[in-house]
């Protein structure tokens, strides 16, 4: 009898959860009902995959061998190979071009120049990076940024700082251009001053916007803003780090093997196949430079007639054929800073333990939101974001999975970190030093091998040194492909490309 009683109630309890079909889905552990406001109003949001921002590529993650694949040369021994793994994250397809910069300053004018024009002066690129003492550059210090004969060349004389703010920016704008689409929010091009869309601000309360129509809330019947559990907004926008940078460059994914198996058939020196950076296939274009490079001394782009890879100073950032991945300009046209801070040795080369394989960055400060009384974020500030504070390493002491705050010399060459990087002194890397990869127009071929790396002080810019911008991937590795996932759908330019 009591068995058949418990046989009765599953029966009951299935119809409950299984008989009407097409009706509101429940909890698989509750029973309730989801997106129902007489059951409460919890919901359970029908996910479409992460969207892929403008111009950025997904970059599918997994193992390699980071560090030089090729002789090293100087015999400085700062990127000796070690095997790692990269999470999934997209990439710009193209470094930052000088009309992209534009737009952010144009912005940044309209927005803030009235009462804080300090942070147009700030974000302005230093295009006295084109001065020379014996050279006739000086056409370049007024032409190339702002002229628009170089409207597609890559940015230069941008700061590790300055290149950050733009990330900063950019994530702000494209957020705003979803919410726009979707018909949450009117374009309002009358913002002015902490009145300005940010994403962060937005999401805590601290910016309402020119609404049109927000989301229907399921709790209270009525309408509510955007969330960040809604998965509508993008994450971050950001300079990827050093780990991240060489992967996409390498894209051994073109050199995988064809049988069901986790197989690399070839290693590679350089983002392409080959030990040469020439063109190889027997076709009419064999033979032709591979990226734009310094070739030899006195030599940026061979002779007239006959130019090599045709470009003097940075080429447009479509030019070449892109790597494996989709990306454009891995290997010359400008070195490109990495999040990473530099520093000659990694924690794999100096102990056996705490090594750090999946995802390795050096630089973190780590963070928190400053929180009122009420555990609520204080009001933002003058620029209209949220306000944030460094962790102090006695906040730190009570974790178990990391005890300080800063954490740029960990593991450096001792037990506890003890290494000071005396800028001036004794060495020329200091807390400030940069990650920059990726070789340039005016470097030899051996920079342009992804594992070569060099530093500059995140302050300082240089006519060689540009950026892209990367993205964390949340959710599955592969894409949404098989989510039903949606793209921006950005119309590309077409650019003559030489092969």
């Amino acid at each position: 009898m009591k068995r058949l009683l418990q046989l009765g109630f599953l029966l009951v309890f299935g119809a409950l959860m299984f008989s009407s079909c097409g009706k509101k889905e429940r909890s698989s552990s509750t029973g309730w009902k989801y997106n129902d406001q007489k059951w409460g109003g919890f919901e359970k949001r029908d996910y479409e995959g992460q969207a892929t921002g403008p111009n950025l590529v997904l970059i599918e993650g997994g193992t390699f061998t980071m560090g030089m694949t090729d002789q090293d040369v100087i015999y400085e021994w700062n990127a000796i190979p070690r095997r790692v793994t990269v999470s999934s994250f997209y990439m710009d397809e193209t470094e930052v071009a000088n009309i992209d910069y534009k737009e952010y300053l144009y912005w940044i004018r309209r927005v803030f120049n009235e009462s804080y024009p300090e942070v147009y002066l700030n974000a302005l690129p230093d295009t006295l990076v084109w001065r020379e003492e014996l050279s006739f550059n000086e056409p370049f210090v007024e032409t190339y940024f702002r002229h628009p004969s170089y409207d597609d060349y890559p940015v230069v004389g941008v700061s590790w700082v300055q290149a950050n703010e733009y990330c900063k920016w950019r994530t702000d704008r494209v957020n705003e251009m979803i919410l726009i689409e979707r018909g949450i929010l009117n374009p309002n091009p009358e913002q002015k001053d902490e009145d300005n869309f940010n994403t962060e601000s937005y999401l805590v309360g601290q910016y309402q916007g020119d609404v049109r129509k927000n989301l229907k809330d399921l709790q209270t019947g009525g309408e509510r803003p955007v969330q960040f559990e809604d998965g509508i907004l993008l994450p971050s926008y950001r300079l990827p780090t050093e780990a991240e940078w060489e992967y996409a460059a390498l894209a051994l994914v073109g050199n995988q093997s064809t049988a069901k198996d986790e197989r690399i058939t070839d290693r590679r020196l350089y983002p392409w196949n080959g030990n040469t950076v020439r063109y190889q296939r027997r076709d009419k274009y064999q033979g032709q430079i591979l990226a734009n490079f310094k070739r030899g001394r006195g030599d940026y782009m061979g002779m007239a007639g006959k130019l090599n890879d045709n470009a003097h100073i940075p080429s447009p950032v479509r030019e070449y054929i892109p790597n494996d991945f989709g990306l454009y300009h891995m290997a010359g046209n400008v070195n490109e800073w990495t999040m990473d801070l530099y520093r000659p040795l990694t924690s794999s080369t100096l102990r056996d333990v705490d090594e750090q394989d999946l995802n390795p960055f050096r630089g973190n400060k780590f963070q928190t939101k400053v929180l009122d009384e009420n555990g609520v974020p204080v009001e933002k500030d003058s620029l209209g974001r949220i306000r944030y504070k460094y962790i102090e390493d006695d906040e730190a002491a009570t974790r178990e999975n990391y005890k300080r705050g800063m954490v740029y010399n960990y593991l450096d060459g001792d037990d506890e970190s003890s290494v000071v990087y005396d800028y001036g002194k004794h060495t020329l890397i200091s807390d400030k030093s940069r990650v920059i990869k990726g070789g340039s127009w005016a470097d030899r071929a051996w920079w342009l091998s992804p594992g070569a790396r060099r530093f500059k002080e995140e302050d300082k810019a240089d006519r060689t040194i540009g950026f892209r911008c990367a993205m964390t991937r949340t959710g599955g590795p592969t894409g949404n492909e098989d989510t039903g996932g949606n793209s921006f759908k950005v119309k590309r330019k077409k650019v003559k490309r030489k092969y």
